[in-house]
């Protein structure tokens, strides 16, 4: 059976599909827009956190209600959260029996990542600040 994306939710622009990397030519107007939006669905704890449940599950997905303890939100709070996620690309909603599954979209997140560091695909993160980490 094929995934059915949830009727009420817009369809997302891939990321790739967006502008072109950060240090390869000045973004228009638009394009600072669309990747502004994208990176203001991140920029919440909780959408991280939600972020990092789906990245960290090896199964087909997630539903609400299995994300609602591990955050210590409402069942309606982390709908919301979401459905920012997927209106975002970030996170894939499919629609199986009478439930909604979620998984993070790697593909849209690889994308979000090259185009910021477009050299950085695939390689370790480096910064003068590793030591700061540790």
């Amino acid at each position: 059976m094929s995934p059915k994306p949830l009727p009420d939710l817009p369809a997302p622009v891939p990321a790739r599909q967006c502008c072109a990397p950060l240090g390869q030519a000045p973004l228009t107007s638009s394009e600072a827009d669309e990747l502004a939006w994208r990176l203001k669905a991140l920029a919440d704890g909780n959408r991280l956190r939600l972020l990092s449940l789906l990245l960290s599950g090896d199964g087909p997905g997630l539903r609400t209600r299995d994300l609602v303890d591990p955050l210590g939100l409402t069942q309606p709070t982390v709908t919301h959260h979401l459905r920012q996620l997927v209106a975002a690309g970030l996170v894939t909603a499919e629609r199986r029996s009478s439930e909604s599954w979620y998984a993070a979209d790697r593909g849209t997140l690889q994308d979000l990542g090259s185009l910021l560091l477009p050299d950085a695909a695939g390689a370790a993160p480096e910064s003068e600040h590793d030591d700061l980490r540790a």
